[in-house]
Formats: C-alpha cells, structure tokens, sequence
C-alpha cells in the first residue's frame, strides 16, 4: 500500500461523497429517517467528513480540526450546500495530509491510540477507506430509497483513478 493509492482512493470516494449529497432533490430528503435504518444521508456524511478530518487532517496531518462525534450523529437540517462544504473541507485535509507523507512513514504506529490500541500507520488507513467506503454505500441506498430514484452517482467511478505514475 502506498501513500499515493490512499490518496487515490480516498479522494475519489469523497468526490462520490459530494455528488451523493448533491443527488439528494432537497435538504430534507437528506435527513429523512426510514423504518429499519440507523441514520439517514445527512448524518453518515457528517459522520464520514468528521471521522477524515480528525484522524486524517487533524491526528495524521497536524491540522486544527476539533472533532464532536456526537454532533455528527445529532445535527440536523444542515443544507445540501453546507454539508458539500464539509466535504470540500475534508478533501482539501487529505490532500494537505497526503502531501506531506511518504511511504516510509506508512510501516510506522499511527500517531495516537484509537479505540485505547496502537495501530501500524497502513493498517489503520485502509480501515479509514473502508469505513468510508461503506458509509458511502449507506448514503446510495438511503438516497435511492428515500427518492425512489435508482440512479448512480458513480461512486466506484474508475475514470476518477490516477493513471499509472
């Protein structure tokens, strides 16, 4: 695993972020709770935006990010466009984080202890990609039930991959 596939991955699932929640026809489809589902769109986006922007921007990278996980499973009625912003700002932290490491420093313990363990750098990233990953599969199906729209945002989308370097 290298830096730069991380970054591949998880700046293109959050781009698939932003158009899942653009996809949405109104803010309060977002939020709209359904029988037999934990949390609606609006909610595991602020959950996605919010767990990258600690671990990655703030913990990895140094940034000034505050997490509070509890607002992210609370807050509601954020706007569309708000929350679009969230995910611009959590882009705009993984390519600040993902430009200053190098592959070395993957191999090495992540910063802080997450959960009370200490976790190797790579390990804990992938995880990062595929609580993301399955987060924003969530937010497709909420989007697809709540509209009845099946259309695809294409979040998988391999176009959006790097060429080889």
């Amino acid at each position: 695993m290298s830096v730069h596939a991380l970054r591949a991955v998880i700046v293109r699932d959050l781009r698939a972020l932003a158009r899942e929640v653009e996809a949405y026809p109104d803010d309060e489809t977002l939020w709209r709770a359904m029988p037999g589902v934990a949390n609606a769109g609006g909610t595991l986006a602020l959950h996605i935006t919010g767990n990258l922007r600690h671990f990655l921007g703030s913990q990895l990278g140094g940034g000034a990010y505050v997490r509070d996980r509890e607002a992210e499973f609370a807050r509601r009625n954020m706007s569309r466009k708000e929350l679009v912003a969230q995910v611009h700002a959590a882009i705009a932290e993984a390519e600040r984080t993902f430009d200053r490491l190098v592959d070395s420093q993957l191999a090495g313990l992540f910063p802080d202890r997450v959960a009370g363990r200490s976790l190797n750098a790579d390990v804990f990233l992938v995880h990062l990609v595929a609580h993301l990953g399955y987060h924003l599969g969530q937010i497709d199906y909420h989007r697809r039930m709540t509209t009845s729209e099946g259309r695809t945002v294409d979040a998988m989308s391999i176009p959006e991959l790097p060429e080889p370097m």
